[in-house]
């Protein structure tokens, strides 16, 4: 996947493969090749220094089938539109396989936010906000933070939504801050989520969970509490690392211990005890599950063979690449992935969506029963899919299976619309 155009191609071979796999009509794949609807935008924002830049902006809505249109505002320098246009046939798979009642949608805006003061983010950030503003609503298109978008910016724009309605409208955006109608949970509800995938998958595949050993490759917010709540579970961390490296303990690592060094000195290499290795490390110890939790294609042709886990649940977005996939699977690996494993986060945004619409909230602890009553029944239908389709069509991979159940959802309400 290199260059904005391929990664859309690379999307559009998925789904076409996934609507052959799946015995869907042909029509499927035309509908969902194409957005319902693209927004451009202009925004011109007066910077500190008096001049004005205008920023380019887009806002995709992909497919409305499931509901209305649920995906993230992404600030980067090197966004375009394609690459807008793929991420949203993403977040329609993504929201389809979870089960959720909603259609797939995504932003951008062309920035690098990191260039940026915070007097000029805020004028950005409320400048998109009104740009788009006639294509989304509570009902309509829900975005979310996404890569270079916090929080903080997101109640920037609830609140100048709000302004335009002459109302608060708590719902049309999700991960707010707390004070603000967010859910606490979802700070950490990625990687809660993916300890969850991958303890449904261990005890599937490997009998257990506690009493596993389990490796986490990438120790920021998404690997830390995949690791807290892994540990949390009976199973035996025994190695984490970020950019300063990894920490290895066979005996087991104190978690809470090694997220407070990570906090109070910003390296997990600081940890006091267990063998010091370079960062990837992680992904080659000797362990039962692996999390690769940090980027994108760190599991490669060049490097799967040193990898030794057993069930790897993907927290991040695709950091298996499908030469090592294959390779994986041929040693009789299991992969959830990515786009069922690091789901909590957009099931969280979902859960705060809810809260917002009836004016209620949820204690921490019933937001996280929920999240896992929903992540557990996910990933077991995900699991029986992959058997499925496994014993009807010979060697598929768990990706396989889920991207089949995404499109058989949307598929399913398409012709109960009867779009098809």
């Amino acid at each position: 996947m290199s260059g904005k155009v391929s990664y859309l191609q690379w999307m559009l071979q998925v789904l076409k493969n996934s609507v052959e796999l799946g015995g869907f009509p042909e029509e499927v794949y035309h509908i969902l090749s194409k957005p319902e609807r693209v927004l451009m935008v202009s925004i011109p924002v007066r910077m500190d220094n008096g001049k004005i830049v205008v920023f380019e902006g887009y806002r995709v809505q992909h497919n409305s089938a499931l509901g209305p249109y649920k995906g993230g505002i992404r600030f980067h320098p090197e966004v375009d539109l394609e690459t807008d246009m793929a991420l949203a046939l993403g977040m329609t798979l993504k929201n389809s396989l979870n089960g959720l009642p909603y259609g797939g949608g995504k932003g951008a805006v062309k920035v690098d936010p990191k260039k940026l003061s915070q007097t000029e983010l805020e004028r950005l950030s409320r400048g998109y906000a009104r740009a788009i503003a006639p294509l989304i609503g509570d009902l309509e298109d829900i975005p979310a933070p996404d890569v270079g978008t916090n929080p903080q910016i997101m109640a920037w724009m609830v609140d100048e939504y709000s302004k335009l309605k002459g109302r608060n409208v708590p719902g049309v955006f999700t991960a707010k801050p707390p004070e603000l109608w967010g859910n606490p949970v979802r700070l950490y509800s990625t990687g809660f989520g993916t300890a969850v995938a991958a303890k449904v998958a261990a005890e599937k595949y490997l009998g257990r969970f506690e009493g596993l050993t389990v490796s986490v490759h990438g120790f920021g917010n998404v690997g830390q509490y995949a690791a807290y709540y892994a540990a949390k579970w009976g199973a035996k961390v025994v190695a984490v690392s970020d950019t300063s490296g990894t920490v290895y303990d066979p005996n087991g690592i104190d978690v809470e211990l090694a997220m407070k060094v990570k906090e109070s000195t910003g390296k997990v290499i600081n940890y006091p005890r267990g063998e010091k290795l370079d960062p990837d490390a992680s992904l080659y110890v000797d362990c039962d599950v692996l999390m690769p939790s940090a980027i994108e294609n760190v599991i490669r042709a060049d490097n799967v063979h040193k990898v030794k886990a057993k069930v790897i649940s993907e927290g991040a977005n695709g950091p298996t690449t499908p030469e090592a996939e294959k390779v994986l699977y041929e040693r009789g690996a299991v992969i959830v992935p990515d786009i069922a494993a690091n789901a909590g986060g957009v099931v969280m945004s979902y859960l705060e969506w809810v809260e917002n619409l009836q004016w209620y909230w949820w204690s921490e602890e019933e937001t996280l029963s929920r999240i896992k009553t929903l992540m557990e029944n996910n990933i077991k239908r995900l699991i029986a899919k992959y058997e499925s389709l496994r014993s009807e069509k010979g060697p598929v991979t768990m990706r396989n299976a889920a991207f089949v159940l995404a499109v058989e959802r949307v598929y399913k309400a398409m012709k109960l619309r009867g779009w098809i």
